[in-house]
């Protein structure tokens, strides 16, 4: 049987084309043996550590105070309790703070015992007990101070109340994530000129930013008056107490790795 020669033309470049396909497949092959084992991600690099300093003012004051009463009903005990938190909450109004920055914290009834010692005899000595002789009611309220310079009076006012406990007076900042992103800012900054001035001595280019990393740990923290209200655990105090805030430095630590060329 005789094929057509056109036929048998189709079939050899078929062919000939499945050879040169399979060839370069081969070719290919081949030539990645040498790289089996070998990161094909692995480029040049420089890595850089840029620092930013950023100073924060505490812009907030916040303190406690508690009242404790005690009374042989609990209805007399929460009466005595009261009449002086709704003092000291007046006073603080009075102060300029609103609601929202005035929280109650704890609020507790709890049985008041007191330990007697038993009469002892010649012949017998009775265990001594804890008798009840009332209740304890507790309030504790959490102030939080936008108007720092208020803030001496406020103790000053509260403390003339018969507070028995005012919490130690603390400073923070309010949005401490705004002085975070300025430090950030500036050790980023730091850091891209160090690395434009190592690319510049090593002759190479920059080429983008293959990784980024921080340590922001300094973060604002509150910063505690010591004594301050120490003075106002007392009675009335004559004249209100100066408490300076002062200023807290935050440190923003960077490292950027660059691809160069």
């Amino acid at each position: 049987m005789n094929i057509p020669s056109k036929f048998w033309n189709a079939t050899m470049g078929v062919l000939g084309l499945l050879i040169i396909f399979l060839a370069v497949t081969s070719v290919k092959e081949i030539k990645s043996i040498r790289y089996v084992g070998v990161n094909p991600n692995t480029t040049n690099t420089i890595n850089v550590d840029g620092t930013g300093d950023a100073v924060a003012v505490p812009d907030i004051a916040t303190f406690s105070f508690s009242v404790t009463e005690t009374a042989k009903t609990v209805a007399d005990a929460q009466t005595q309790a009261t009449t002086k938190i709704n003092a000291a909450l007046k006073a603080v109004r009075d102060g300029g703070v609103a609601d929202k920055d005035i929280q109650t914290q704890s609020y507790s009834i709890n049985p008041h015992y007191e330990y007697q010692n038993s009469v002892c005899s010649t012949y017998s000595c009775p265990p001594s007990k804890s008798i009840l002789t009332g209740y304890d009611v507790s309030q504790s309220i959490l102030v939080k101070v936008r108007d720092l310079k208020s803030a001496g009076a406020l103790l000053t006012s509260i403390g003339s109340l018969g507070v028995q406990n005012i919490g130690q007076l603390s400073f923070s900042v309010d949005k401490p994530e705004a002085v975070q992103a300025e430090a950030r800012s500036k050790a980023i900054a730091n850091a891209q000129d160090k690395a434009n001035t190592l690319a510049k001595q090593l002759g190479v280019s920059l080429v983008r930013i293959i990784s980024f990393s921080e340590n922001n740990s300094n973060y604002p923290r509150p910063v505690y008056a010591m004594g301050a209200t120490d003075m106002m655990s007392s009675k009335v105090a004559s004249v209100s107490p100066e408490i300076p805030t002062g200023e807290q430095k935050v440190t923003d630590n960077v490292t950027i790795t660059y691809e160069i060329k």
